[in-house]
Order: C-alpha cells, then sequence, then structure tokens
C-alpha cells in the first residue's frame, strides 16, 4: 500500500514539472512573439547623409521597427543626439538608414573641424606636447596660451627664457592618433596642440622645433587677460633674432623679421 502511494505521489509531481515546464516555455514565447511584435519608432535619415554634414530636422524622418530589433544594435532614438551633430569621416549614412551611435560626432571630434575656425594670414601649427607639458592634461579646446621658448644663448651659454607668442587659443588637442583627446574613444593622451599663427611665425616655430636644445613652451593664461603680463629678459625680436642665428648656423637662408610680441596674438 505504502509503494502503491509512492508512485501515485511520484507521478504526481512529475506531471506537476512537465505543467511548470511547459508554462514556462508558453510564457516565455509569448513574452518574446510580445516584443517581436510591438512596434517602435526610431528616427532614420530622410535621404543620404554624406560624412562630415551636418544632420537637422530636415534630414530625418522617423519609421516604426520591431522593438527586438533594436536589442543588441547601438541605434540612437532621440533626435536631441542627432541634430546638430556630424556624420563621423569615412562613412555615410544612406536614405533610410538608421543613425548608429559610432556613426554620429561632435563637430569638434572631426579631423578637419579646426581648418575651418583658421583666421586669414593664419596657419596651423602642431606642437608636440605630454601629460607633463599640459600640466596634467589640463589644457583644453578654447584655452589661450602664451608660448615661451627656452633655448641655450650662444654667446654666453646661459639658458634663457623668454616670452615669443602672446595670447592663442588652442583649437584642438589630439592624441597620437588624431583622436579628441577628451573623447571617450581616445586613450586621452596628449600628443598634439593645435592652434592658428601668423604665418611668418609659422615659420620661425618649425624651425625652432629642429634646433637642438630649444624647446617651445606652452604656458596657460586666463582667458579674459589681455594686458602684458610682463617682460621677460628676452622678447619676440631677439627670440626672431636668435632662431634665424642659430639656422643660419645650420646653413639655412632665414632673415629675421621686424615682427613684435604684440603683433603676434591671434584673433578672438
Amino acid at each position: 500500500m505504502g509503494f502503491k502511494k509512492f508512485i501515485i505521489n511520484k507521478t504526481t509531481v512529475t506531471i506537476l514539472g512537465i505543467i511548470a515546464g511547459v508554462a514556462v516555455l508558453v510564457g516565455f514565447y509569448i513574452y518574446r512573439v510580445n516584443n517581436a511584435i510591438n512596434p517602435t519608432r526610431i528616427p532614420v535619415a530622410k535621404n543620404e547623409i554624406s560624412a562630415t554634414k551636418e544632420i537637422t530636422a530636415d534630414d530625418i524622418e522617423w519609421v516604426s521597427i520591431s522593438s527586438s530589433f533594436l536589442s543588441n544594435a547601438n541605434v540612437i532614438t532621440n533626435t536631441n543626439d542627432l541634430i546638430g551633430k556630424y556624420v563621423t569621416t569615412g562613412t555615410s549614412i544612406p536614405e533610410g538608414g538608421m543613425f548608429y551611435a559610432e556613426q554620429v560626432v561632435e563637430k569638434r571630434d572631426l579631423p578637419n573641424s579646426v581648418f575651418e575656425e583658421i583666421p586669414d594670414g593664419y596657419t596651423i601649427y602642431q606642437l608636440g606636447v605630454d601629460e607633463t607639458t599640459t600640466y596634467a592634461n589640463s589644457i583644453f579646446p578654447g584655452t589661450r596660451i602664451d608660448l615661451y621658448i627656452e633655448a641655450e644663448d650662444p654667446d654666453t651659454g646661459r639658458i634663457i627664457f623668454g616670452e615669443f607668442v602672446q595670447s592663442i587659443e588652442v583649437l584642438a588637442v589630439r592624441d597620437s592618433d588624431g583622436q579628441n583627446v577628451f573623447d571617450v574613444t581616445s586613450g586621452g593622451q596628449p600628443a598634439f596642440l593645435l592652434f592658428a599663427v601668423q604665418t611668418d611665425l609659422y615659420r620661425y616655430l618649425k624651425l625652432a622645433e629642429r634646433i637642438s636644445g630649444m624647446e617651445v613652451v606652452p604656458i596657460p593664461r586666463n582667458r579674459d587677460y589681455t594686458e602684458n603680463p610682463g617682460s621677460t629678459e628676452y622678447n619676440n625680436q631677439q627670440l626672431i633674432n636668435l632662431i634665424t642665428r642659430y639656422a643660419r648656423d645650420m646653413g639655412g637662408n632665414y632673415s629675421s623679421s621686424s615682427t613684435s610680441s604684440s603683433e603676434t596674438t591671434t584673433t578672438e
């Protein structure tokens, strides 16, 4: 009698287990079906948008797709994350195409964005830096800096340090791969500061790079500080003369100009 009761109980448990398992499967199936047919509205490109183009409201239309399609896709669903942004280089968004996060960037993250901000008569200069010369990565786009030159005086052998250019606005801070240092995809190691200088000064800065023992040093300054922060032992013209002298010793043919320190500031 006890054995028979045991068999009945065991059978009951088995049946209940099967029923529970079927219920779970049915519930999961219903959940998947509901997700599959549950439509979600997302923005897509009304027409093809080419690389480096700004995305406007006129470039966007809305379509409904299955929400399950978005589960594993990095698709942008909010126009606030699109309008005013740019299509990254090396890609385009086709007509009817969805907007993926890796395709959309801020203007400052476009490699050629800084060239649109060059005043007439100026040239982009790229200064090699590291975390030390950027004060623990504390120089940002928009920071105004002065450029000082450190070198050895060939007559006295003394190390000199003088102001060369005043109040330059940093246009970009790039890593060694050319990416914006402050972008989440960058390693965050500054390698270059990009800014605009007058074309004649560009020549002297490039020469200074090639002169052994001569270093161009960025010094941050208050953005609103417009007065001369103080004279140094060697002014702009003296430094130009020094660079020219070194260049002649290296076999170059450069003549110094009469550009003064006050004439070397960039425009706001």
